[in-house]
């Protein structure tokens, strides 16, 4: 392959050096039900459907969030060719297959190997190969060069940690950025940064300021909002490890004041589930599980709502909510979809992920980041009993983000002379 390099040659090896192993990998993740035992052979790029005639745009994103921010993408794109979306974990699966327009198709990506990459690109043979956000695979990206794929990075996020680790193997990023039909990145910041490394970067905007509201199922919610009355709501979402103690925490200081209060649990991974109702029965705290089918009661303090799918519905009924991935160094969640539902936001200090978001919410006095557990505590209270307050952080928020619609459409304009390519 022309432009291969000395750090690409020794991680095309490497890669090839570790493949023996990397099937007990995949039992270890089955086991742990990180991955869909009818669709293991997908990872090792093995098609689970036929390849449908005519053009393909291939588009790649991580996970749930990513998935999320390119959704709005696909029918737009399928009105030119079929899309077919890759992701790498289960939940981002059932979202797929939940949200996908008719005609687009799913498979999870192969692992980033050169034979499963090799078979995968071969079967599916895209015209267009567009990767989300910060999702650079050597072996993908390589592969799709060497068969002369035109590849593209839309919303491009590189963290100020990422850019000083590919700035130090320039040999490594350049071969793979500058080849680069086009990046797309979410701030001036991040396409500066791309553009530091060889990539041919603009800037349209963030595609997470133009995703549509979460859905809410209106049966569920009339449903659960009469179990709830009018009891005051916090909402932790998409927690991870590290994060129930400190909400479990956090809420029983606040019954002192707020003896109602209703502090719902909705986990990033809902088959941590098991694992956060042992930790609630632990703390002796009363509480209810949804994906049993069970509801608040008026004697529940927690509600563990460990369902997939949902947040929306969480998210119109809470009066605020606090952003899981942020009291542990995650890097945050997307705030954008509460305040789209009405839901002010208060945060922890980690939002590396989303940083110049929570940076533009924050300078319009949108959001609250709290930076410390005191702190958090005397925020929430003072949200909990304020709801004019409540009001005007929402409001900031929603202007907020209104004045940075449209990266969609920009995206697009960018796409568009490959959209048109015969």
């Amino acid at each position: 392959m022309s432009g291969r390099t000395l750090p690409l040659v020794l991680y095309r090896l490497a890669s090839h050096a570790v493949a023996p192993a990397v099937p007990l990998l995949f039992r270890t993740r089955l086991k742990r039900g990180k991955e869909d035992p009818a669709r293991i052979g997908e990872r090792f790029g093995k098609a689970g459907l036929p390849r449908p005639a005519g053009r393909l745009i291939w588009l790649h994103a991580a996970s749930v969030g990513e998935t999320m921010s390119i959704l709005p993408l696909v029918p737009p794109l399928g009105e030119h060719s079929t899309v077919l979306l890759t992701t790498g974990t289960v939940t981002s699966a059932t979202l797929a297959a939940q949200r996908l327009p008719k005609g687009a198709i799913h498979q999870f990506v192969p692992v980033d190997l050169p034979g499963p990459v090799s078979r995968f690109v071969h079967h599916w043979q895209p015209d267009l190969a567009l990767f989300c956000e910060s999702e650079i695979w050597p072996n993908l990206i390589m592969e799709a060069h060497r068969r002369r794929v035109p590849v593209g990075i839309i919303n491009g996020r590189m963290s100020d940690r990422s850019f000083r680790r590919w700035s130090r193997l320039p040999s490594l990023s350049r071969p793979l950025l500058a080849p680069l039909a086009l990046l797309t990145g979410q701030s001036d910041a991040d396409a500066q940064r791309f553009r530091a490394l060889g990539a041919p970067a603009s800037s349209p905007g963030n595609l997470k300021f133009d995703v549509p509201p979460l859905p809410v199922d209106e049966g569920a919610r009339a449903t659960l909002a009469a179990a709830i009355g009018t009891r005051p709501v916090l909402l932790a979402a998409s927690t991870h490890p590290g994060e129930e103690e400190q909400i479990i925490a956090l809420a029983k200081g606040l019954t002192q004041t707020l003896p109602e209060l209703l502090t719902i649990i909705a986990p990033r991974h809902p088959q941590r589930g098991e694992a956060i109702a042992a930790l609630l029965a632990s703390e002796g705290t009363a509480s209810a599980r949804r994906s049993l089918g069970e509801e608040p009661q008026p004697g529940h303090a927690f509600y563990l709502a460990d369902t997939l799918g949902e947040l929306g519905l969480l998210f119109s009924l809470s009066t605020l909510a606090l952003m899981g991935g942020s009291l542990v160094a995650h890097g945050g969640h997307n705030p954008i979809e509460p305040i789209k539902l009405d839901c002010p936001v208060i945060s922890g200090p980690h939002v590396a992920n989303f940083r110049d978001i929570y940076a533009d919410l924050a300078a319009a006095c949108g959001v609250v980041i709290a930076p410390d557990a005191e702190r958090l505590h005397r925020h929430v209270l003072a949200l909990l009993t304020d709801a004019e307050a409540r009001a005007q952080l929402g409001t900031r928020g929603r202007e907020a983000i209104a004045r940075h619609e449209g990266a969609l459409k920009r995206t697009l304009e960018a796409l568009r002379p490959w959209l048109e390519k015969p």
